[in-house]
Parts: C-alpha cells; sequence; structure tokens
C-alpha cells in the first residue's frame, strides 16, 4: 500500500502557503467515548456474566474491533489537512482513497465563523465559506483550530492587501500561562 500523498504535493509553484493545519483533537472526543464505552460495557460483561471460554473469546474481539475502530479514526484525522495559499483552500482527506477538496479564493463571496461555547473552551470553530450562490467541493470546514488568526489570515488573503497576511501569528506557538 502506498502512503496518501502529503498535500503540500498539490501546491503550484505560483502560490505561496499561508496556513497548513489538520482539524482541532477534540473532533476524536465522540470517538473516544464511544470506545471507552463499548471497553467499559464488555469489562462489565466478562466481570458479571458466569466464565465462559467462548464468551470471554467474543468479549475479546468485540474489544480489539473496538480498539481497531478508534484506531482508523485516529489514522483519518492524522492525515486530514487544511491548508490554505495565498490562491485557495484545499482540504486533504483519506488514506486508502486520497480525496483534495478544492475552492479558488478569487470565487469567495462571504466568509463566516462560527464558535460555539464549546468550540470558545476547548479551542476550535468553523469556517463557512460561500461562493456566488453556488455549493462547492470545500463550502464548510469544521472543528478548526486556531479559528480567529485562521479567520483573520483568512479575510485578509481574500479581502485585503494580498501581499500581507497574519500568517506570521500561525507560525509562533501560543504560549498558554
Amino acid at each position: 500500500m502506498l502512503a496518501p500523498r502529503e498535500i503540500d504535493e498539490y501546491i503550484l509553484p505560483t502560490e505561496r502557503r499561508v496556513i497548513r493545519v489538520r482539524q482541532h483533537w477534540s473532533v476524536m472526543l465522540n470517538h473516544i467515548t464511544q470506545t471507552a464505552l463499548v471497553l467499559f460495557g464488555l469489562v462489565l460483561l466478562d466481570t458479571y456474566l458466569p466464565r465462559n471460554l467462548v464468551l470471554d473469546n467474543l468479549t475479546w474481539y468485540a474489544g480489539l474491533v473496538a480498539v481497531l475502530r478508534l484506531t482508523l479514526f485516529v489514522a483519518l484525522w492524522w492525515v486530514e489537512r487544511i491548508v490554505i495559499t495565498d490562491k485557495r483552500v484545499m482540504l486533504s482527506r483519506g488514506i486508502i482513497t486520497h480525496n483534495i477538496g478544492m475552492m479558488p479564493l478569487g470565487k469567495v463571496t462571504d466568509l463566516t465563523f462560527e464558535r460555539t461555547m464549546t468550540g470558545r473552551i476547548i479551542g476550535f470553530g468553523t469556517m463557512i465559506i460561500e461562493s456566488a450562490g453556488q455549493i462547492q467541493a470545500l463550502n464548510r470546514i469544521d472543528y478548526m483550530p486556531q479559528p480567529e488568526e485562521i479567520y483573520e489570515a483568512l479575510a485578509e488573503l481574500i479581502f485585503g492587501d494580498k501581499k500581507q497576511t497574519r500568517s506570521h501569528v500561525l507560525a509562533k506557538p501560543r504560549r498558554r500561562g
């Protein structure tokens, strides 16, 4: 099996990469919670049901399937990348089937930034990118990390001076006090 292509291979020589991130880690919370609940339920079954070799094997294999499922979701999250260049927004997904969604910045007519209370606490937001009333391959990016900085850099790329962006803000690690 070949490794998925790195998204930077899709950037043209005339483009300048401004932002490259993956979705916020909190996108995995639902999968982690489901796996933990399944494993907890299997431990309870194994503890309170009578000892039986078949039942022990079934609970062990069910636990293995739950952990493998979580591993697959973590791997998919790990390879997914959001890249914003000075000319387009790209979202790369997939391990076996590689999928790249793309929207040229020149077609963007509206940029919406949403943040729930949970997003404010944990540190993620949603970016909605609209294009002249058309539905594009890439119009909504959920669980965007560092949402204020990315929104400001993207807004400057789309509506501001093309030569200056806030990408330097994203290059520096944030210090938490």
